[in-house]
Formats: C-alpha cells, structure tokens, sequence
C-alpha cells in the first residue's frame, strides 16, 4: 500500500496510478452498462415479438388447414401446450379517403385469440368483442389496425376503410380484385413500429367469407409453457400430426434477428474490453516506475534474504489493488448508471428506425462477474512482466554506488 503512494518528487508516478484504476473503471462501466442494455434490448425485442406472435404455428404443405378443429383437439392434448387458436394469413391493400397502404391481414378467432398472443393488452381503444360482431347495423364488419398505420391513413376510431385483396373470389363482371368495407373498431400499440404500420386483425369468419375460404383457416397458432422448451414441442406435434403438417416455432422465425444481436452483443464485449486493455498499459508503466524508483528497497530486501517470489508478490498484488479498486468502481458506477437508466429511460429512441421507443436496460449477475472476471484477469497478467523484472534485480548491482 505504500508503494502505490509516491514521494513528492515523483508525484508523476503517483498520477499515473490514478489515471490506470480511472481507465480500469471506465472500461468495467461501460461493459456493465452496454451489455446490460444489449440484454434489455434482446428481452424487450423477444417480448414484443412475442406478445404480437404465437410461440409455434401449425401449417399444412400447399393448401389450407380444413379440419383445423380436429386438429386443435389433438394439439390440446400434447404435453406442454398452454392454449392454441386458428388463424388466417394474407397480403393486402388498406384504402382510407386520403391514403392507401400495403398491409399484414390476419383473420383471429375473438373467444380463443387472446389466449394465445397478447392482443387485448396492446389495444389502446375496443376490445375482442368488437370483432364478434361480423357486421354492424351499416353491414360493416369490425378491423383492428395499428397506431401507426391509423395515422399514415389518416383514420379514427368508428371511420370506414376499404380492404382490397388480391386473392378470393373475383367480382361478377371481370377481373378486379375483391373489396369490402370494414369499420375502425380498435387501434392498437404493439411498441413495434414494423407491426403497427403493417399489421390488420378481422374476425376468422370475416376473413373466411372476404377471401372465400369457406370453413378453412391458414394454420393453427399455439402458445406453450416453456418457450425455450419450444423445438420439444413442435417435435410433439409433429410426430402427433404426421405429413403433410409442418410447425415452424418462434426461434426459427426470428432466427436471423436474434442471431445478429447475439453477434452484435459479442462484438461490443470484445471492442469494450479493449478499454481495460488500453487501460492495463497503464497499470504496467506505473508498476515498471514503481520498480525505477524502489531499486534501492528490492535491493535492501532481498539483501536481508527475501526470495525473488516474495518480491514478485509484493508488485502482483500492487497491480491487483489498482485492477480490483478501478473494476469496483466501474461495477458501482455501471450499476447506477443502468438503474438510472431503467427507471427515468432518459435516453429515447426514434420509433420509425428502431424496433423501441426508449433505451431497455436488463441486468444479470452473470454479465457483472464476466466483466469483474475480465477486468481483474487483464490487470493480473499486467502486472506480471514489471514483477518479473522486480524479482530479477540483483541487490549487488543496485546498491553498488551507494
């Protein structure tokens, strides 16, 4: 402890000592915090996903699900399976009196639906029941859009709007493709700027008789009890259902996305950790000054019969003081920092270019101990090339024009 303490003259030693534990906990807190928002990011991307997505669809090659109540009756039965609901998927056209937009229709059973993705939660206004209703008392059928997309079209709550679709039967005098009017019966708020501006619901029996499916639905979506449990599952299924069915769960869907954060988490660890490396330079020229300027105590010590290990140690644990103090710090600072950041989120995002609106933060014990793990590690072996010289003084050599 009192060699990390210089002596007036070289007070320049002592500062460099200062500057190597700030460089230290700089390095740690901006581990902790980017790792900490990474993993917030990847949570509140999965939940969102998934509030808005089933955790595994059933679908059947090359036609639409027939006997999909037969079907549903023998998923139930499949071990880990919370609840599951039938659904219709399809591209088209959604026309207001001012604008026109390509969207993401999806048909949802209203009783079974709310089971199985979080629809009724991100609904700002209406709920499941407007759907029941196939028609009002003006013969237009109740549609659930987006926030955003509500406002690209320029629509409210209780307004008309036109859904075109390419597919369905075509009209009685030629090719042009099927329309219906739809009423405005809810808007709803996923906090993901992609399905808000491109996603519809209409009740199944809506969608069944607008695309003239008849009694046939586009597949089946399931919720279960484990979502990492999920490839077991499907496996089930599978084996339950037999060709020509297929499932596709919500890993696979997303494969892409959650493997590029993955990777992005990655690449930052190893580009912040070259911080605490720039930072465990300084730890080696303050302990290499040390040992400059403690020549003469090296010398008396091992001159009185310390061995070169004891003074080995005497550095090792100087440069460990420096690392243990700077990485405490850090994790003190990065954990403030991340707590501050959860609870007054400071820091907003732009909607429209990221998937959230403010800056998620998710801390895990096993993130803190990488970071102190790394950080004490790079100071350890810092310090071992100064100790080394240390331990290699010879006293004769040292004290010889004393």
């Amino acid at each position: 402890l009192r060699y990390l303490k210089a002596k007036r003259k070289q007070i320049f030693i002592s500062l460099i000592t200062i500057l190597s534990m700030a460089g230290v906990a700089l390095g740690v807190m901006a581990l902790v915090i980017v790792l900490s928002v990474m993993s917030g990011f990847v949570e509140d991307l999965k939940t969102k996903i998934l509030g808005t997505n089933a955790h595994l669809v059933i679908m059947q090659h090359g036609s639409p699900l027939r006997d999909y109540k037969e079907i549903i009756r023998k998923v139930q039965g499949v071990e880990g399976i919370v609840a599951t609901t039938p659904f219709i998927f399809s591209q088209a056209m959604l026309t207001s009196e001012t604008n026109a937009h390509g969207i993401v229709l999806r048909g949802i059973d209203p009783d079974t639906a709310g089971r199985v993705i979080n629809i009724q939660e991100t609904l700002k206004k209406g709920s499941l029941n407007d759907l029941k209703k196939e028609e009002d008392s003006i013969g237009q059928p109740g549609i659930f859009i987006g926030k955003e997309l509500a406002q690209n079209l320029g629509v409210l709550p209780d307004d008309t709007v036109v859904v075109v679709s390419p597919l369905g039967a075509l009209a009685p005098m030629g090719g042009s493709p099927p329309m219906k009017k739809f009423r405005v019966t809810g808007i709803f708020d996923s906090g993901m700027y992609e399905y808000d501006t491109s996603l519809a619901y209409i009740s199944l029996k809506s969608a069944q008789k607008f695309l003239a499916m008849g009694d046939t639905v586009s597949g089946v979506e399931v919720k279960v009890k484990d979502i990492y449990a999920v490839k077991k599952i499907a496996q089930r299924i599978q084996k339950e259902l037999g060709f020509p069915f297929w499932t596709k769960d919500w890993m696979q869907m997303n494969k892409s996305l959650f493997a590029a954060l993955k990777l992005e988490r990655t690449v930052m660890f190893i580009i912040l950790v070259l911080i605490v490396l720039v930072a465990a330079f300084g730890i080696v020229s303050s302990l290499i000054m040390v040992v400059m300027e403690k020549n003469k105590d090296i010398a008396v010590l091992k001159s009185m019969g310390a061995t070169g290990k004891s003074i080995m140690r005497i550095f090792i644990f100087e440069g460990l003081i420096i690392g243990v103090v700077g990485t405490i710090v850090g994790l003190i600072a990065g954990y403030t920092i991340c707590v501050l950041l959860a609870q007054y989120q400071f820091i907003s995002l732009p909607s429209d270019i990221y998937y959230i609106s403010h800056l998620p933060v998710k801390m895990n014990i096993i993130d803190f101990f990488l970071v102190a793990f790394s950080a004490i590690g790079i100071s350890f072996l810092a310090t071992l090339y100064p100790s080394w010289e240390a331990a290699k003084l010879d006293p004769a050599e040292a004290l010889r024009y004393e």
